[in-house]
């Protein structure tokens, strides 16, 4: 079966990007807090309480993140 000249291809998902975030329903993008690989020891506790969990992206950052690494997003 061939395929219509005048459709393009599909876009594909950036693999790293579908492991690093999720977009919500509303379209915001979530991501895990960075600066936890290592070096906790120096860290005091409040920021590496803080640092747990998710964060929100930016809208900038969060219509990079959809545009070009997350095309069905």
């Amino acid at each position: 079966m061939t395929r219509k000249t005048s459709e393009m291809p599909k876009l594909k998902t950036k693999s790293g990007a579908k492991k690093r975030f999720k977009v919500t329903g509303t379209g915001k993008v979530l991501s895990a807090q960075a600066g936890k690989r290592h070096g906790m020891i120096k860290r005091h506790a409040k920021f590496i309480r803080n640092a747990r969990g998710t964060t929100t992206l930016s809208d900038q950052d969060a219509i990079i993140i959809k545009k070009n690494f997350l095309p069905y997003a």
